[in-house]
């Protein structure tokens, strides 16, 4: 069974992901979607992102394997996975999914962890938020020529208007 790489994502128009460790924004649905996607699978993340999911949460996301990419140390309280570079923490997910019967990994953010996974991704799942917002964490560029939309789902009457969008690598 072959196990797809996934970076998952919302940006805004501007390529806005974050600020000040925080999201710019507050879209239950995405959350929602966020967590029926990726439960019950191994999910990567930078140190940044983990200490501000303990921010919300007080622990690591349920029901998920946590694993933490992070060059610097940082107190592991919770005694999760920790790798010093991010191809060996997606061989770990990897593992982790084969043996879960998972076909998918989910790359979940921030900003230095995207950068470098980009090229290794087989499938972005996108909540593209409709507004440019301030902030100082950004997804990186990418050529749309290298992926075709698989899924769309528009949300317009919402403040501020998204979509949910599903991109394959061609």
């Amino acid at each position: 069974m072959s196990i797809k790489t996934s970076l998952i994502v919302a940006m805004a128009e501007n390529r806005c992901i974050g600020k000040d460790n925080k999201m710019p924004w507050h879209i239950s649905d995405d959350l929602k979607r966020f967590k029926a996607l990726t439960t019950g699978h191994p999910v990567i993340m930078g140190r940044k992102t983990y200490e501000s999911i303990l921010g919300y949460l007080n622990k690591p996301l349920p029901n998920r394997t946590n694993i933490v990419v992070s060059r610097a140390g940082f107190e592991n309280t919770h005694d999760v996975p920790v790798f010093l570079d991010l191809e060996q923490a997606i061989n770990h997910a990897k593992s982790i999914a084969q043996n879960d019967d998972k076909n998918e990994v989910f790359i979940i953010g921030g900003a230095q962890i995207y950068n470098q996974s980009i090229a290794l991704a087989d499938c972005l799942h996108l909540t593209k938020v409709h507004k440019s917002v301030d902030g100082d964490a950004f997804f990186p560029d990418f050529d749309e020529q290298d992926w075709q939309e698989s899924e769309r789902t528009n949300h317009m009457d919402h403040t501020p208007p998204y979509s949910f969008i599903t991109l394959e690598r061609q």
